[in-house]
Parts: structure tokens; C-alpha cells; sequence
């Protein structure tokens, strides 16, 4: 009888440690599967505008990057600057089950039923470096300080003319260029830079002989550089017979280097002709190699990295529960609300510290620059 008691007893007592066990075992795991509301092991969709940019391609690989360090899953397209593609991709990728939708538009005003549908599948929706316009079905924006690149890019300009500090009157001339009009962003871009120009403009030591001011004048489809370069034909042709461009605003690389071809094609950079100072973004191989070649003057760097960061870590807290880090709540409104947005900083680069900042940081292989 005592030998049935003290079995008895064992048993009550492994239960009791099996039960204490097995609670402790869901106040760990258990509670770290909440925490994770589903989303480890999720798969996110990435639509990228197009892959004839090394910008976008970067891009898009470094969001793949920092969402699978975080255990996501990732499907990356690009839709190649067509929107109505780019609309088909993101449906598939909504059909396909994803979670998360990070997109950089290519028309900023064309995915309002898109992104209809990734609200009735409630799929949160990161709207990556361009803003998706006219549909609250848009969570958060990742981008940088847009209006302060135009800035940069327009004190480049007088630094270098020698307007800012006085040293040099004018009159000098200048031509103005802007990015595609389906991109939001040009217009902050465009924005920054005139705030800074526009003063010398109206004070006549800025001229801009092709009388082409308005931003819906200066606007370059699909930021192409192939149509930038007919534009500066044309300029050149029509306001530049017996008079020199002294300087050139150029929201973006591919631009520039279009630009640079126009003016190369009219003897400029060679004996009484120099080249004018032309601006850029995006720090792309091509231009960082002009600058160093004393060519395009300067480009602003954005360090895509960082914004890849940024949008993964959106996404990581979203399907986490948890309100994704902002540092802008009113600037960019889209027309149906206020995306709050987080802003990394822009920087200026050009021939004395593009090693400094581009190479020395690793975004671009010296090799690259041979």
C-alpha cells in the first residue's frame, strides 16, 4: 500500500512539473509567436521603376537584402518605367499571398485601385523614396529630404559663380531642368532649387536666356537623358548662338550626362569654350567618373543603403504591431492625407570629397571608378 502511495505521489509530482514546464514553455515562445503577429518567415513584394537606372537596381537589392537579414521572404520586380506594368506586378504580388508592399512608383498618380486592393487584403503599403499620390491607402513614406537636394544643387551653383559671397556679379547664364511630372519628388527637387535661385533670377545676375522657367517647361520624362540631350540641342540652338551657358541645373545624373553630350556636341570644354557647371543626383558610377574627369561639377549622394534600412524596418514593425519610426508627419500630403514619412539627409559631392564619402563609406568600388 505504501509502495502504490509513494508511485502515486511520483506521478502527481511529474505532472506538476510537466504543467509548470509546458506554461513556461508558452510564456517564451509562445509569446514571442504573438509578438510576431505571423510575420516571421512572411514574404514581401518590392516594385522597383526599372533596371536601365543602376539607382533602382541598387535599390531594389539592398531592400532584399535588409528584409531577408530580418527573416522575410522578398519578391523584387520592376516595371521597367511602364505603369501599367508596374500595376499588373503589384496585383500578382497581392494575388500571391505577400504581406507587405514596398513600392517606388513609376506614375505617381496610377495606382490608386492598386492600392484600393492591397487595403481590402489588408497589406500594409510603404511608399519607397516617390510618393504614391491621391489614395490614403498609403501607410508610410521613406525617403530623403527632397526640397533639401534641389537646395544643394542651386548653392552649388552660386558658390561656384561666386554669386553667394559676392565676389562676382553676373549676369550669368543659366538653363533650368526637372525631373519626369509623374514623379512627385520633382516638384520638391525643383522647389529647393529655385528657392535658392530665383532671387539672383529676378535680380537679372542669373538669365536664363531659353525663357524656360515654369516646371511644367523644364520637366524630363522618365528623367531619360536621351531627352534631356534633345532639350539642350535645342536650347543651344535656339538662345545660344552668340552667347555661353555658364551653368546648368540637373536634378539627376542620367540627366547630366545627356546634358553633357549637348554641350560636348557644341565645342563645349574645348579651348574658349568651358563646360558649365551642371548639377546631378544619385552619385551614380557614371557621373562620380565625370566629376573626376572635370566634367559634371557635382551630384547629390543618397546613401540608398540607409533607406533600404529605413523601409525594412517600417515593414518589421508594421507586421510586428508595432508604429513604425517617423521624424515628418506634415509635409507630404498626397492629396487624401498626410503620409508621415522618415527623411534621411542629402549630401553634395563632387571632386574634393566624392573619395571621402562615396568610396571611403563603400558605396562605390574604387575599381568601378578606373
Amino acid at each position: 500500500m505504501r509502495n502504490r502511495r509513494a508511485a502515486l505521489a511520483a506521478i502527481a509530482t511529474a505532472a506538476s512539473l510537466a504543467l509548470t514546464l509546458t506554461a513556461c514553455g508558452q510564456d517564451g515562445e509562445g509569446g514571442s509567436e504573438e509578438g510576431k503577429s505571423g510575420a516571421e518567415g512572411a514574404t514581401i513584394g518590392i516594385a522597383m521603376p526599372t533596371k536601365s537606372s543602376e539607382r533602382w537596381i541598387a535599390d531594389g537589392n539592398n531592400v532584399k537584402r535588409e528584409l531577408e537579414s530580418k527573416g522575410y521572404k522578398t519578391k523584387l520586380v520592376y516595371g521597367e518605367d511602364d505603369p501599367d506594368q508596374q500595376v499588373s506586378q503589384i496585383e500578382n504580388l497581392i494575388t500571391q499571398g505577400v504581406k507587405a508592399l514596398i513600392v517606388a512608383a513609376i506614375d505617381n498618380k496610377s495606382l490608386n485601385n492598386v492600392m484600393q486592393q492591397a487595403k481590402d487584403a489588408d497589406i500594409p503599403v510603404i511608399s519607397y523614396d516617390r510618393l504614391i499620390l491621391g489614395t490614403e491607402n498609403v501607410d508610410y513614406y521613406a525617403s530623403f529630404d527632397n526640397e533639401k537636394v534641389g537646395e544643394l544643387q542651386g548653392t552649388y551653383i552660386l558658390d561656384k559663380l561666386g554669386l553667394k559671397d559676392g565676389s562676382k556679379k553676373g549676369p550669368f547664364n543659366i538653363e533650368l531642368f526637372a525631373g519626369s511630372n509623374d514623379d512627385n519628388n520633382t516638384r520638391y527637387f525643383f522647389q529647393g532649387a529655385m528657392n535658392v535661385l530665383k532671387p539672383y533670377i529676378d535680380k537679372k545676375q542669373l538669365v536664363v536666356r531659353s525663357g524656360q522657367t515654369d516646371l511644367n517647361q523644364v520637366t524630363t520624362l522618365r528623367w531619360d537623358g536621351g531627352t534631356a540631350q534633345k532639350r539642350m540641342d535645342d536650347i543651344l540652338t535656339s538662345s545660344y548662338k552668340s552667347q555661353r551657358v555658364d551653368a546648368v541645373l540637373s536634378p539627376y545624373d542620367g540627366i547630366s550626362i545627356g546634358i553633357l553630350s549637348a554641350l560636348k556636341s557644341d565645342d563645349y570644354g574645348s579651348g574658349s569654350k568651358p563646360l558649365p557647371i551642371v548639377t546631378g543626383q544619385d552619385a551614380e558610377v557614371a557621373s562620380v567618373k565625370s566629376i573626376i574627369a572635370d566634367e559634371q561639377s557635382m551630384t547629390v549622394y543618397k546613401d540608398t543603403r540607409e533607406l533600404a534600412k529605413v523601409s525594412a524596418n517600417m515593414v518589421d514593425a508594421l507586421l510586428n504591431d508595432k508604429k513604425p519610426e517617423v521624424n515628418d508627419e506634415k509635409t507630404y500630403d498626397n492629396g487624401a492625407k498626410v503620409v508621415p514619412a522618415y527623411l534621411l539627409e542629402p549630401v553634395a559631392v563632387d571632386k574634393a570629397n566624392y573619395q571621402k564619402v562615396v568610396v571611403d563609406s563603400g558605396y562605390i568600388k574604387e575599381s568601378d571608378l578606373k
